[in-house]
């Protein structure tokens, strides 16, 4: 599916690597809904289309100065929706293999009553951590893991060292790994106190 050129592209183009912001909410707009339809056409998700329009502008902003070089815009648009479409996919593949890895750290006696916490509580248990991460380490952390930002891209957007956006996302997942697997032996030892009174 080839996206439909915007009119005087090679200027707006030049706008957007100057710094418009004018210039790339023209580009926004003309291109949103097109992202979204073909994203939406793979993923069968409005969420995950949401999202993959969402993350492919801001990387477009954060390299904006890299657009004027673009030859054919659309083309190049189209591929990169594609390839964050995939992304996407990835990412909830690798959160499920996360919650099959939590699963397995679970000690083998626990193994059947691990089977009354179900997917979704994992999850929850999982957006919890994030959420109580300290602001910086939460927003380098999502940035990182959700819009797939590399560690110099987030050092750019926000203006640290790349050392520093390292560090942050150690600690965020040493938080994360920490808070999961007490909540999850919290979790399992109250539905082993259940169990015992039944």
């Amino acid at each position: 599916m080839k996206i439909e050129a915007l009119d005087n592209e090679v200027g707006l183009l030049n706008e957007i690597s100057a710094g418009s912001e004018t210039a790339f909410a023209t580009l926004f707009h003309w291109y949103r809904d097109k992202v979204y339809a073909i994203a939406f056409r793979i993923t069968k998700s409005n969420f995950m289309a949401e999202e993959v329009v969402q993350d492919i502008f801001l990387k477009l902003w954060v390299k904006r100065e890299e657009l004027a070089e673009i030859a054919a815009f659309e083309d190049y648009l189209f591929i990169i929706t594609r390839n964050q479409v995939f992304s996407a996919l990835k990412k909830i593949a690798r959160q499920q293999q996360l919650v099959l890895d939590l699963k397995a750290e679970l000690p083998s006696f626990e193994n059947s009553t691990y089977e009354r916490i179900d997917g979704k509580e994992l999850e929850e248990i999982l957006h919890q951590a994030v959420e109580l991460l300290p602001a910086q380490q939460k927003q380098i952390y999502l940035m990182s893991k959700e819009q797939e930002l590399k560690r110099d891209e987030i050092a750019k957007v926000l203006r640290i060292s790349s050392e520093t956006v390292k560090t942050h996302l150690a600690r965020a997942l040493r938080h994360i790994r920490a808070y999961s697997k007490l909540r999850l032996d919290v979790t399992i030892s109250l539905l082993l106190l259940f169990l015992i009174k039944i």
